[in-house]
């Protein structure tokens, strides 16, 4: 069957997580925290740490970081948008995960256009993480009659690839290529 024919096959962003992490909690946090605020907009929520490493000096239940989720089409859009053109519109192929989403770093929000430097923060760089599912996936996270998604529904990196190409115009390499 034909992709324009069934709108079920059609894969869609269902969300873009854009995360800052620290590794503590205080002034840089905060700092992290409006940084994050003028990239996306939206206003952060603060994430934990799950375990405690003395290594890394945090504790289970500490703020180590800070995220944003943006869930609205037309916002994911206009930031996808700018996070392409920061990294250039070109992406490697290990970017992909076997089920289709995407995630990249940015390495500073002043690269964003229209954001200027602000020696109050700093420099502080971002993961961004997008999800691309078909419609019908929430089937797998209902609370009520929660089922798996077949394989022929999830989307596969190939297609991710070829989405994301299609309508970002990104260009996708791999791992001998240059970027």
């Amino acid at each position: 069957m034909n992709q324009q024919m069934n709108p079920m096959l059609t894969p869609r962003i269902t969300k873009v997580s854009v995360n800052i992490g620290v590794g503590e909690g205080g002034q840089r946090l905060q700092l992290a925290e409006k940084a994050l605020e003028k990239v996306t907009g939206m206003t952060p929520v603060r994430t934990l740490a799950t375990s405690t490493n003395r290594d890394l000096g945090t504790r289970k239940g500490a703020p180590i970081g800070c995220k944003v989720t943006i869930r609205d089409s037309e916002t994911i859009n206009a930031f996808l948008k700018d996070a392409f053109w920061v990294r250039q519109h070109t992406l490697p192929t290990y970017n992909f995960d076997s089920s289709g989403n995407l995630s990249f770093g940015i390495t500073d929000y002043t690269d964003f256009p229209g954001q200027k430097y602000d020696p109050d923060i700093g420099i502080f760089g971002m993961d961004v993480n997008i999800v691309l599912e078909r419609p019908g996936h929430r089937v797998s996270r209902r609370r009520k009659q929660a089922r798996r998604v077949s394989a022929s529904h999830r989307v596969g990196p190939e297609e991710a690839r070829a989405w994301f190409s299609k309508t970002f115009n990104l260009k996708i390499v791999g791992y001998g290529e240059e970027e």
